[in-house]
C-alpha cells in the first residue's frame, strides 16, 4: 500500500531534493529517519507491488557501509545528499510475461558524458526485494555512442536471470514506496533514498 504519511524530515529531504529553494536537513537525521522508515515497514509488514515502483526516479541520498570490526554486521557510515550536479536515474519498465518482472534502466550522467545500464528485475512481493542485474551499456559522449552492446557475459546472464536463485543475484529491499520518493537498502548494507521526476503519475 502507498502512503503519503511520512517522517517530517524526509518530507524535508525529499523538498530539498525536489524544489530549488528549499533547505536540507541534517544528513544524520535523514538517515536517522530512513532507518524508522525501515523499522517501521518490518514491523507493520507492509507489503509493495513491482506495479509501485514503475516510472523513473532520481537517486538523492546514499550511505555507506563500513564492516564492524567485531564482525557483528554491516555498519552505516555517513549519510550524503549527492550534487545537484550529479544525474544519477533509475526507471523501472514492466514486462509482458509477468506483473512481477520486468527491466531496469540505470543513468549516469556528468556533463557530457552519459552512461546507461539495463538488463532484468524480478520483484518478491513478500520481502519487498527487487531482484536485478545489468547485463547491457551503453556509453555516449557528446551525443556520440561510443560503446552499446552487452557486458562480462550479459547475454548469458540475462537469459538465466529467472532461473538463478536470489542468493545469486544484487538486489534492492524496499521499505519505503510512496507517490513522491521511494527507499531501499541495497544487498551491501546501505540505504537509498529516491526521488519521483515530474510527470510521473
Amino acid at each position: 500500500m502507498t502512503t503519503d504519511l511520512i517522517d517530517p524530515t524526509l518530507d524535508q529531504a525529499i523538498a530539498y531534493l525536489t524544489t530549488p529553494s528549499a533547505q536540507p536537513p541534517a544528513p544524520e537525521a535523514v538517515v536517522e529517519a530512513l532507518l524508522t522508515a525501515e523499522k517501521t515497514a518490518k514491523q507493520t509488514k507492509v507489503r509493495h507491488s513491482y506495479s509501485q515502483l514503475l516510472g523513473t526516479w532520481r537517486l538523492g541520498f546514499i550511505t555507506g557501509t563500513k564492516r564492524s570490526r567485531q564482525r557483528a554486521g554491516v555498519v552505516l557510515g555517513a549519510g550524503r545528499f549527492l550534487p545537484k550536479w550529479v544525474k544519477i536515474q533509475l526507471s523501472y519498465s514492466p514486462s509482458e510475461a509477468s506483473q512481477a518482472q520486468g527491466t531496469v534502466v540505470n543513468s549516469v550522467q556528468l556533463g557530457s558524458l552519459q552512461l546507461v545500464v539495463t538488463g532484468p528485475v524480478q520483484f518478491f512481493a513478500k520481502t519487498n526485494i527487487l531482484a536485478f542485474d545489468f547485463t547491457r551499456m551503453n556509453v555516449s559522449l557528446f551525443g556520440l555512442n561510443l560503446y552499446n552492446g552487452y557486458i562480462r557475459g550479459g547475454q548469458e546472464r540475462e537469459a538465466s536471470f529467472y532461473d538463478k536463485p536470489l542468493k545469486d543475484k544484487a538486489f534492492f529491499t524496499y521499505f519505503l514506496v510512496e507517490n513522491r520518493a521511494i527507499a531501499a537498502r541495497g544487498r551491501g548494507g546501505g540505504l537509498a533514498l529516491w526521488t519521483a521526476l515530474s510527470g510521473r503519475v
